[in-house]
């Protein structure tokens, strides 16, 4: 009675709500559908709320065609092409109607009701026709205002109806992401809008035609995106500290059994442990439920692995990638963008830090950053961001004001880091390194495989590569920040015969700052909105994902103003 067929002779059934998602937005079912995309929004989640009742259970469908009312019964129709679960199925014993729940009013418009819906009836008619019912109309409730708006399957919204199952099965065969609509109404309240970047993306493809990247200002474009995460990271910084689970709270102990700090879960986006830290079982799979990865570190900053629950279902993004890393020139076409940002924004550190601004220093890494983006090889691509590195750190210590006997900076080092300076450069570019690795897996990608970076056992590449151009935005600023305002002093450091390390307090204070300039909100350089830091690190790496799927020819590198 409900199409039941074994499991291998059903061939790919599209959901008849993917279809109607299809009629309102190809884009959006293909997020959807394909790349494994979804995000809550107030309206989705209102809608589900509302619409649960009708999920609680699966009633029985008589098999003598009685007349009955069944919830949430669930077909399939292999010849059709779709399956589709039924809010409530109604039947007088002759005739089959499928009722829609939706949230909301129903619309008083002259078009009447929304194609998407009727879409979604007419493949749940057509599954009832397959399945042996008669059906020529169904219904859509509106739950807000109560009301029942009958749909009539006649054979124009057959037509329809087909035309769009074949036309997503075709974009599903030629793995192509439809387009982004253009300046739609449809985006402003889309769950979605932040993954799918409809502005970002066209205006990025128009300036691309037009070659205007460097001259062109969007006033106009809108801001679909929340300008910053109202979730944020938690660190633990403390031996022999431990994370439990109470409630809807996480509770940070010490070891001697005092209570150190607590956080709502929902307002948690990560959490961070250094050192000895210790975190239960039940709040470990609390975090891992609702998507919010657990990162370890060692004492000092280095970072170590992560815990997460289920990866990104996107394995398109993840097959464009190996594909695009095993391929030398588009591998080189994206490692050059990413250079060639960092020496421009390196540059931009000079201009606005050092009172010197020696005109040599500028013009070098200015030609420098020209020919990272035309360079033919990794080696010289390599070599040009050394030369690179060497010319900007060559000034680091003219863009400090500290105290130069305590905080002198003579040239970057590492492992271990010899001065505090490059104690404190190294301890911001683990935390760094781990905000880009959650930023690119919640993204989709595989954080291991990168273009500019070499593979290496245990080496984030792509994380490594996409900081490349925030190092002197981000983890740069903060330190000089930090001691040119003299947050950090002679105390905070600790020396021994190897190199220089932070104190726990020294450690809670680089953290605050970092957070501080993450959650800092500036002007786009390109598309002239207000967003946060964190919420550029997404959007570079949506951005990414837009290149290796051919929306985009170039990888677009944030270059700040």
């Amino acid at each position: 009675m409900q199409g039941v067929v074994p499991d291998n002779s059903i061939p790919d059934l599209i959901p008849a709500s993917m279809l109607a998602a299809f009629a309102y937005c190809p884009r959006l079912c293909y997020l959807q559908w394909v790349q494994g995309e979804f995000l809550d929004s107030a309206e989705t989640v209102d809608g589900r709320l509302k619409h649960s009742w009708v999920d609680e259970a699966e009633d029985p469908v008589p098999e003598d065609f009685r007349p009955f009312h069944a919830r949430s019964v669930s077909l399939t129709a292999p010849q059709v092409g779709v399956c589709c679960r039924l809010d409530l199925l109604e039947s007088d014993g002759q005739k089959a109607t499928p009722v829609e729940y939706k949230r909301g009013h129903a619309p008083k418009t002259p078009e009447g009701l929304y194609e998407p819906y009727q879409i979604q009836l007419c493949a749940q008619a057509l599954a009832l026709r397959e399945n042996g019912f008669s059906c020529d109309q169904g219904v859509v409730y509106f739950i807000g205002s109560k009301e029942r708006v009958p749909v009539k399957i006649d054979h124009f919204l057959i037509d329809r109806t087909l035309a769009l199952i074949a036309a997503l099965r075709s974009a599903t065969k030629n793995g192509q992401i439809p387009p982004p609509l253009q300046s739609s109404s449809r985006c402003n309240r889309c769950s979605l809008a932040g993954v799918c970047l409809p502005d970002e993306v066209n205006l990025l493809k128009q300036l691309e035609a037009e070659s205007k990247c460097e001259s062109w200002q969007n006033e106009d474009i809108r801001k679909l995106l929340p300008a910053r995460d109202d979730a944020v990271p938690i660190y633990v910084v403390g031996q022999g500290h431990t994370v439990r689970k109470r409630g809807e709270r996480l509770e940070v102990w010490s070891h001697d059994g005092g209570k150190v700090s607590e956080a709502r879960l929902m307002e948690v986006s990560q959490v961070n442990l250094y050192g000895g830290v210790e975190i239960t079982t039940p709040a470990t799979v609390e975090l891992m439920q609702r998507g919010i990865p657990v990162l370890h570190f060692t004492h000092g900053g280095w970072f170590e692995g992560i815990c997460e629950g289920m990866s990104h279902k996107n394995v398109e993004l993840r097959i464009r990638q190996f594909e695009w890393a095993s391929d030398p020139t588009k591998s080189l076409s994206i490692a050059r963008q990413i250079v060639s940002g960092k020496i421009e924004n390196c540059r931009t550190r000079i201009r606005r830090y050092d009172p010197g601004q020696p005109a040599d220093v500028l013009e070098l890494l200015s030609r420098l950053a020209n020919d990272a983006e035309h360079s033919s090889s990794m080696q010289t691509l390599l070599g040009i961001e050394g030369a690179s590195a060497n010319s900007y750190f060559s000034r680091f210590g003219e863009m400090l004001k500290a105290d130069e006997d305590v905080f002198f900076f003579k040239d970057r080092n590492k492992r271990p880091p010899r001065d505090p300076v490059n104690a404190v450069l190294s301890y911001l570019y683990g935390i760094l390194a781990k905000e880009l690795f959650v930023t690119v897996l919640a993204v989709g990608f595989d954080p291991y495989l990168g273009f500019y970076h070499q593979p290496r056992y245990g080496r984030p590449a792509l994380a490594l590569d996409m900081m490349e151009e925030f190092r002197p935005t981000i983890a740069d600023s903060v330190a000089i920040s930090m001691f040119n305002n003299r947050e950090l002093t002679k105390s905070d450091f600790i020396r021994t015969g190897i190199g220089t390390s932070l104190t726990p307090d020294a450690k809670r204070a680089v953290v605050a700052g970092y957070e501080r300039r993450m959650q800092k909100e500036i002007v786009h350089p390109v598309f002239g909105y207000k967003i946060s830091y964190r919420r550029v690190l997404e959007v570079q790496a949506r951005l990414l994902s837009r290149v290796l799927y051919g929306e985009l020819k170039e990888y677009p590198a944030f270059v700040a103003r």
